[in-house]
């Protein structure tokens, strides 16, 4: 997978790594409420507990907030706007830009 590249260059609007966390404790709370649920109440006539997944957390208080498209020209200007900055020479300059775009395009 080390060479693996993204086929949609989608990437988080954050800094945020991962949801897992927040994931882990949506779902505990969720198990813990959907329990208590099944100890007290019947169940409907589909066999399901009347409970929305939405009313237990909020996907915009997760760690990340959404997506953004990355096209390969941002990626690019992005790219070289950071070597200018960066970079002292041009040899320097072109090889951090292609190291960046690399960056961003893998997984």
């Amino acid at each position: 997978m080390s060479r693996s590249t993204r086929k949609t260059p989608i990437r988080s609007i954050t800094t945020y790594r991962s949801e897992r966390d927040d994931k882990q404790i949506w779902h505990r709370r969720w198990r813990a409420h959907q329990r208590t649920a099944l100890a007290s109440t019947p169940l409907d006539d589909d066999g399901t507990l009347p409970e929305s997944v939405k009313q237990l957390s909020d996907v915009w208080c997760m760690g990340k907030d959404g997506h953004l498209y990355w096209s390969a020209d941002r990626q690019k200007r992005m790219a070289r706007l950071f070597a200018r900055r960066q970079g002292r020479g041009r040899k320097e300059r072109n090889a951090l830009e292609a190291r960046l775009r690399h960056k961003h395009m893998g997984k």
